[in-house]
């Protein structure tokens, strides 16, 4: 029994964790805090009955900005089959279909009617809407309780949510990378638990935390960062252990020359030992610091690249393919789009992402250069004795 209330608290929020809202497509990454005052979406509330509850939960916020749970939803929306008509060109759209006016609206939220409710209301004073088909009934239900229901749903934090987070609010800082590219840099990458990753990335520790997570907790990365210090708001928001940081390091880039030359001190010469995979995603030119970062690598390493144009990339490539060391160059990009599966109604949605990035993967291998030097220098032997044949003829 003791188990099972474990691994069932597991699953429930405590208070400290980090959690994410989600409403419709609009998501946001919060701490839970008791008596903390939480705005989303131009509206406050607090997350203090959200303690508990398990993830997945969605909550209705009532008057006074406490949550709620939703009740599950009965059969009674399905059995309360209302009149549909049989096409919509005889409904005009003139704005005096609904009787309910904003002021009656706003009478009904004071009342302390829930969303649900108000949505009922305007279904009832619409002298159009038994008029319209049963598919445009259930789009305008869609749209009004869009605009009036007050409900939060409070998410686990994870690799895909925070990438589709980042994506759909601040695609800038995240150097617009998709969460679909994401997903494939880590299979590129062949990021596993147990093995040690070179990361540099400005993409808010997105990256980071992405590559912790796939970790699991077991191995080390290393994080190479510009300017004063490392930038991981992201890898907070994944709220990950305790002994999870344990297995993260640093190290600033601008010191890469003096580690490679060995006039750093030891505990510096240790980062680069044994390092098995290297991950870059970042706002400057991949091409210099993929071909300083790459020399950590020992052979039949992967590597993977993220950049948001193709250009910077084919001139990693031409550079790689240039000065040998590395061979399965792919430059790829990938493209997504999102379907609306109902019954009778599936189609492409209208709108979708125009790109999601590009990555250039590879892997490394040995070379000689003392070998390669030489037989550059060397003619061939064939060559040699047909020269030698001409000139005595």
């Amino acid at each position: 029994m003791a188990d099972n209330g474990d691994n069932d608290s597991q699953h429930r929020v405590n208070e400290g964790d980090y959690v994410v809202l989600k409403r419709g497509d609009i998501y946001k990454a919060v701490q839970i805090q008791k008596k903390k005052k939480t705005v989303f979406e131009k509206q406050w509330f607090f997350l203090d009955n959200a303690v508990g509850e398990l993830y997945g939960t969605t909550f209705e916020v009532v008057t006074g900005g406490t949550l709620q749970p939703r009740k599950p939803k009965h059969v009674e929306s399905s059995a309360d089959a209302k009149e549909a008509g049989t096409d919509n060109r005889n409904i005009l759209d003139d704005g005096k279909s609904q009787k309910l006016t904003r002021d009656d609206i706003e009478t009904l939220k004071e009342q302390g009617l829930k969303g649900q409710e108000i949505v009922q209301q305007l279904i009832e004073n619409s002298t159009t809407f038994r008029d319209k088909t049963e598919f445009a009934q259930e789009k305008y239900i869609k749209k009004k309780k869009k605009k009036y229901e007050n409900s939060v749903m409070v998410l686990r934090p994870s690799c895909r949510v925070l990438a589709m987070m980042y994506h759909g609010r601040e695609p800038g800082k995240i150097c617009h990378l998709r969460y679909d590219t994401l997903a494939l840099m880590l299979t590129l990458g062949n990021i596993h638990a147990g093995s040690k990753v070179l990361v540099f990335e400005t993409c808010a520790g997105l990256v980071l935390g992405a590559v912790m997570e796939r970790m699991g907790g077991y191995g080390s990365v290393v994080q190479m960062y510009p300017g004063g210090g490392p930038v991981r708001a992201g890898v907070e928001s994944f709220g990950f252990p305790s002994h999870f940081h344990d297995t993260l390091h640093e190290f600033p880039i601008c010191h890469v020359n003096a580690l490679l030359a060995g006039t750093l001190d030891t505990e510096a010469k240790n980062i680069d030992a044994g390092v098995r995979l290297l991950v870059i995603a970042s706002r400057f030119h991949p091409c210099p610091v993929l071909l300083g970062l790459i020399k950590f690598l020992a052979p039949s390493r992967p590597f993977v690249v993220y950049s948001q144009y193709k250009e910077p990339l084919i001139e990693c490539y031409t550079k790689l393919r240039e000065q040998g060391g590395a061979v399965s160059l792919r430059l790829t990009d990938s493209w997504i789009r999102h379907y609306q599966v109902l019954p009778n109604r599936t189609h492409p949605m209208l709108l979708m992402s125009g790109g999601g990035g590009y990555l250039l993967s590879g892997t490394t291998v040995a070379t000689d250069t003392l070998k390669m030097g030489s037989t550059r220098g060397e003619e061939p032997a064939a060559k040699r004795l047909k020269l030698t044949e001409t000139t005595d003829g």
